[in-house]
């Protein structure tokens, strides 16, 4: 309340007052009777100025080409996860286990989008400590304003700019979604159906909603409003923001996070029955192919659209999503032909993947010769990650999805740090939220960044592991991780779904 109104709230308690006292202090009253009235009628001229002031001040309003592009890019996130990736995964195992992927990354996805709106959401964007939200959007509560009669408004990264929170929560709902189900992939063939939504439940809570607050929740640049209050602001967003970590889409909170639980995750449920005696060979790579090109296409809204705003820096998202992509499959291609004789369907399909990986933290944060090189090095990199790396972890990661997602995406995030730098072509890092100026050329320091970087790496491959040994702990003990060897012998289509892929 400010002070004009409480003023004019203790005014009527003090006339009220007058009235009690003896004839003395009625006359007293009585002669200071003029002064009171001008004293009133001033507090009633401020308070009234406030009101017009207030009124004057028009709410937020939304930009119709800003709304469409982020609902078009929520749209493009849940075509990657949906048939994307599940496309993508179902061609990479056995015909016996098809519907059995299908399954686990669509039912997975559509469990997560229903607790994203129930808690999720409130976890991860509302004002809590540097660790966690709180519950000021449980349910959604609050994002319809009933004063203004229109959503509540979420800040973009441009002071004044503004989209309706509901589109905001929605486009951080496929996020949340394919990143769970993208731990899916790690241990495939082998896992109870039941099993693996009791762990997402248990992960999304405890790892991603807390890791996607430390990357990404801050007060909204219109917060930084003088040079006094940036302080206090910063103390309100998120550890890893705090600390200056650069992660345009993704990069900690979706791919490293996920595959550091998939990664523990194929080591606690444990082998498939004959790895390493037996050749597990795709069974469609032409489904492969065609959930790569759904994961290419939707990966655009989940880069570009990451910058809030059809702006220039959603154009710069754009534009490297599509050339770091294209330099991973010419990589990977080389890499593999220098490696075996032969590029192949799998390597080109792994190889844009790869890319799309490494590009996410880095999209709108770099320049355009920095996404090819960041690339041409993730196709290369990552093509060792799931041979030599996998080998060296003798982890069976079904579908590599730590090999392609958590060495992609900590290459991205450490790459982020140099190819940012605007003496290699990028835009630099904000030096200033209240004027929004950036790091001078002379002042930018890849090292500094780098580290910076790759702090906000290991925090977040601690938190996710840490979370995911104690969720899949939990798991086993209550209903067990693994269906028994008949079960996946016979294949989890039949045995835990009840139908058959394709018709003998």
């Amino acid at each position: 309340m400010s002070m004009n109104k409480k003023l004019l709230a203790g005014l009527p308690l003090g006339l009220a007052a007058l009235g009690l006292t003896d004839l003395a202090l009625a006359q007293d009253a009585a002669a200071s009777a003029p002064a009171v009235a001008e004293a009133a009628s001033a507090v009633a001229e401020a308070a009234s100025a406030v009101t017009q002031a207030a009124a004057a001040a028009p709410a937020p309003t939304f930009d119709k080409g800003d709304v469409s592009w982020m609902m078009l890019s929520t749209l493009l996130v849940i075509m990657m996860a949906v048939p994307g990736l599940a496309l993508f995964y179902g061609g990479l195992v056995r015909a016996k286990n098809m519907l059995s992927v299908l399954m686990q990354v669509m039912v997975t996805f559509s469990l997560i989008v229903v607790l994203w709106f129930v808690y999720g959401y409130s976890l991860a964007f509302t004002e809590g400590n540097a660790f966690i939200g709180g519950f000021d959007r449980l349910f959604m509560k609050g994002v319809w304003d009933n004063v203004a009669g229109t959503f509540a408004p979420a800040a973009t990264f441009s002071k004044g700019v503004y989209i309706p929170e509901i589109v905001f929560a929605a486009f951080q709902a496929t996020f949340a979604g394919i990143t769970c189900a993208l731990i899916v992939g790690a241990f495939a063939e082998r896992a109870k159906f039941s099993a693996v939504l009791m762990f997402m439940v248990l992960w999304f809570t405890f790892s991603y909603a807390p890791i996607a607050h430390m990357v990404w929740f801050w007060m909204g640049p219109d917060a930084y409003a003088s040079a006094d209050v940036v302080d206090a602001m910063n103390a309100k967003a998120g550890l890893i923001w705090q600390h200056g970590a650069l992660d345009f889409a993704g990069g900690t909170v979706v791919h490293i996070n996920a595959a550091v639980a998939g990664l523990v995750g194929s080591y606690m449920v444990g082998k498939r029955i004959g790895y390493g005696r037996e050749a597990f060979m795709p069974h469609s790579l032409t489904l492969t192919m065609v959930g790569a090109s759904l994961l290419w296409v939707g990966w655009f809204g989940f880069n570009a659209g990451s910058a809030l705003e059809a702006n220039n820096f959603a154009a710069l998202a754009f534009i490297n999503t599509f050339a770091a992509t294209a330099a991973a499959v010419l990589a990977w291609c080389l890499g593999e032909g220098l490696m075996k004789g032969k590029a192949s369907m799998l390597g080109a399909a792994s190889g844009a993947v790869a890319g799309l990986v490494a590009i996410t933290p880095a999209a709108g944060n770099v320049g355009i010769v920095g996404a090819l090189i960041i690339g041409l090095i993730a196709g290369f990199v990552c093509l060792w990650g799931v041979h030599g790396l996998k080998r060296m972890l003798g982890a069976d990661d079904s579908l590599d999805v730590f090999g392609v997602h958590g060495v992609g995406g900590i290459l991205g995030a450490l790459l982020t740090g140099v190819f940012n730098s605007p003496n290699l072509g990028g835009p630099s890092i904000v030096a200033d939220w209240v004027t929004v100026g950036m790091v001078a050329p002379d002042a930018y320091s890849i090292a500094s960044q780098v580290w910076i970087q790759a702090k906000g790496v290991l925090i977040t491959i601690v938190w996710s592991a840490v979370v995911s040994v104690i969720a899949f702990k939990i798991v086993d003990l209550v209903i067990g991780l693994r269906v028994p060897e008949d079960d996946e012998r016979e294949g989890l289509d039949i045995t835990s779904h009840g139908e058959t892929a394709y018709s003998k």
